[in-house]
């Protein structure tokens, strides 16, 4: 076995990863090529695809537009032998319906670990940001993941 193979984690440690991890760097593709990460709040769907929302006239946006080509990066640790991350890679799906982005919205706080308010007036709030947001829905295509907690006393 590689040793790539020893740190690779599984399809369920990834979603545990996931489901602990807070925030996730969207890596777009600026005007001139150079990559542009920014971090992210985001949420994972039933069906393994990563949602997160922006202002509609942010550079990400702008970016994914031009080329909806991304990557995405989720990592943790402090020292060489803890740490542990996964990569996606796939292309951005822009959401630009508003309830849709609502949604998007509320599972993201939920993530977060919010409480997700569904009165009139928190639903009326959600509705006024997310009529200047759009999501974003990524289904990766390739996931590369490293847990180098597997090689203790390796």
């Amino acid at each position: 076995m590689s040793r790539r193979d020893e740190i690779r984690m599984s399809n369920e440690e990834v979603r545990d990863f996931l489901a602990r991890s807070r925030t996730i760097i969207l890596n777009s593709i600026g005007r001139d090529g150079a990559p542009h990460p920014m971090p992210m709040f985001y949420a994972v769907e039933d069906d393994g695809a990563i949602v997160m929302t922006t202002y509609t006239k942010s550079q990400k946006i702008q970016n994914l537009r031009r080329d909806p080509r991304v990557s995405l990066l989720v990592e943790d640790g402090t020292t060489y032998a803890e740490l542990r991350g996964v990569v996606f890679y796939g292309s951005a799906e822009l959401i630009a319906d508003t309830g849709e982005v609502m949604r998007m919205l509320a599972a993201v706080a939920a993530h977060q670990g919010e409480p997700v308010d569904e009165s009139e007036s928190a639903l009326a709030g959600r509705r006024r940001m997310a009529e200047k947001r759009t999501g974003i829905r990524v289904k990766p295509n390739r996931v590369v993941s490293w847990d180098h907690r597997k090689l203790v006393g390796a």
